[in-house]
């Protein structure tokens, strides 16, 4: 079944960024991948755009995605998942190291076609990732 197909590609796809595995990308993103919400400004468009992203966050970051759920419908998977890990690398802002775990939820939306990811959607909780790294304090304090 297609969509079982879909489903299995994005749990590879975070299961090999996990893995520090970012060459992998070459096999399960489209060399044009289109990501309508990208994590920092000034990384460059497609496939290579998406592995210096994911380089950042590994080094600054190193942690896990867990999937939490996950529906698929003709060429979309949605996924509802957390993002877990340690600051231990420097973030662009420059956000210094602080060594805190820090968690972030998130629901991300991959178009898949011909077999690899070719676009993508989320939603994050940036706020809470900004108040864990301390840019941003909460209401109250």
């Amino acid at each position: 079944m297609e969509t079982d197909d879909n489903k299995a590609l994005v749990r590879r796809f975070y299961e090999e960024i996990d893995a520090g595995n970012i060459d992998a990308m070459d096999e399960l993103v489209a060399e044009d991948y289109l990501d309508h919400n990208p994590p920092f400004p000034g990384l460059p468009g497609g496939r290579e755009g998406l592995k210096e992203a994911f380089r950042i966050f590994w080094k600054a970051t190193p942690g896990r995605h867990e999937i939490e759920d996950q529906i698929a419908e003709g060429d979309r998977v949605v996924t509802r998942l957390m993002a877990s890990g340690t600051h231990a690398g420097e973030l662009p802002g420059p956000l210094t190291p602080t060594g805190a775990a820090l968690r972030e939820s998130a629901v991300a939306v991959h178009r898949v076609e011909h077999g690899r990811i070719a676009e993508h959607w989320s939603n994050r909780d940036d706020l809470g990732l900004m108040q864990q790294l301390g840019v941003i304090h909460p209401l109250g304090e």
